[in-house]
């Protein structure tokens, strides 16, 4: 099982997303909008703002510059409640960006 597949798995109880590889990575899309990304070296990333960002600053995550996706804290992995919140956040952080761009 590769790492990607690994993480669909793991994102499997959260939502019906589908990915597709980009970037020389793999992005992780629901409804159409990516909200996460496995990165070229196996990390999930996931979408992150003004709303979510000191979660992931406090956690020591790393952020993929210059886009707005962190890596996902291993905690964070382990917990699949705190997973799934995680997730969602990113979700809806990704359909906001998503609405945004359309009206410009």
């Amino acid at each position: 099982m590769t790492y990607r597949d690994y993480v669909m798995e793991l994102l499997k109880p959260s939502g019906d997303f589908s990915g597709r590889a980009m970037f020389g990575g793999y992005g992780i899309f629901e409804g159409g909008d990516m909200f996460a990304l496995v990165s070229q070296d196996d990390r999930l990333c996931f979408k992150v703002d003004d709303s979510n960002r000191g979660d992931y600053e406090a956690a020591g995550s790393e952020r993929l510059t210059p886009m707005p996706y962190y890596v996902v804290p291993e905690e964070v992995l382990e917990d699949p409640a705190t997973l799934a919140e995680w997730a969602a956040r990113s979700v809806a952080i990704a359909h906001a960006s998503a609405k945004k761009k359309k009206r410009r």
